[in-house]
């Protein structure tokens, strides 16, 4: 009773039934393995059936995806198709529009230069014709003479600007008589503040206007007080200046007071009238220029 249990004896064999290992353990894992190694393969259809469904399936689902899709395409297109009709009809008539206003412009550009050629023989034309005027002013005033700034009588008649040219004939020393006065008037002023308007005289010829002209020419040069309203019998305001010279056209007046600025203002020296026309010449050895239009003017202006 005192003794203590103690282990088994290791060292005692045990029972040979318990040691051996069962007969048909190793047996049929061995068997099995065999099998497992001879067994006949699986037949390849069958081995990739799984797969095959799958793509399958994929297939489908990108037909469908696919058909979806250009349903939706369809559709829109469906939409947006008559917004392209009104578009290719909105083309369609701007382009004629185009054509239309091109053709237009064509016609138009013709009709310009044909215009434009008509303006050129319309201002040669009329060029011409103011020419022709001009002359026929010209012819017609080429007896007479006008005397400028004479102080207006009060109740002036033709006999008292009769006698004022025949008492200015003698005393420059010409020799113009009443019966060599075809026709004699004072010009009417275009503004009521002025008075002394030119007096116009029409000769009975051209050589007694020149004559009386010239001989007013070389008083004024030979004397220093020139002439004055006294030589035309004046006894009040006696000392007015008074100016005489051949009656101009209206352009020839303007082409004048332009010469007599020229001269002033350029190595031009002369400048006068003779028979409506006007002259200018730079020195006594220069040729003599007749002045016939503004723009030659201008081109005598820039010659230095």
């Amino acid at each position: 009773m005192n003794k203590s249990l103690s282990e088994s004896n290791l060292n005692v064999s045990p029972p040979r039934d318990l040691n051996i290992t069962p007969p048909n353990y190793v047996s049929n894992r061995a068997a099995k393995k065999r099998k497992e190694d001879h067994s006949p393969p699986m037949h390849t259809d069958t081995q990739h059936e799984p797969g095959n469904n799958d793509i399958s399936a994929l297939r489908e689902e990108m037909r469908e995806m696919f058909a979806t899709l250009l349903a939706t395409q369809r559709q829109e297109f469906e939409k947006i198709n008559p917004t392209l009709k009104q578009i290719q009809d909105t083309n369609i008539k701007i382009e004629s529009s185009i054509e239309f206003l091109s053709r237009q412009n064509l016609e138009l550009q013709k009709r310009i230069e044909t215009l434009e050629l008509q303006k050129k023989e319309d201002a040669k034309h009329i060029t011409a014709l103011e020419d022709k005027i001009e002359n026929m002013l010209k012819h017609s005033r080429k007896a007479n003479f006008e005397i400028k700034n004479v102080p207006k009588k009060e109740k002036e008649t033709k006999e008292d600007l009769i006698k004022m040219v025949t008492c200015l004939s003698s005393s420059v020393g010409a020799a113009l008589t009443k019966s060599d006065v075809a026709d004699i008037y004072r010009v009417r002023g275009k503004k009521d503040n002025v008075v002394n308007t030119p007096i116009v005289v029409e000769t009975t010829s051209t050589t007694l206007k020149s004559e009386l002209l010239q001989s007013c020419k070389t008083y004024n040069i030979r004397n220093k007080t020139k002439l004055r309203a006294k030589h035309l019998g004046f006894v009040t305001q006696e000392e007015t200046p008074i100016f005489v010279s051949e009656q101009l056209t209206p352009k020839a007046s303007r082409l004048y007071f332009l010469a007599r600025d020229l001269v002033k203002s350029t190595t031009f020296t002369f400048c006068w009238t003779a028979y409506g026309n006007v002259y200018v010449r730079r020195d006594e050895n220069s040729p003599i220029i007749t002045i016939t239009s503004e723009a030659q003017i201008k081109q005598l202006f820039q010659i230095k």
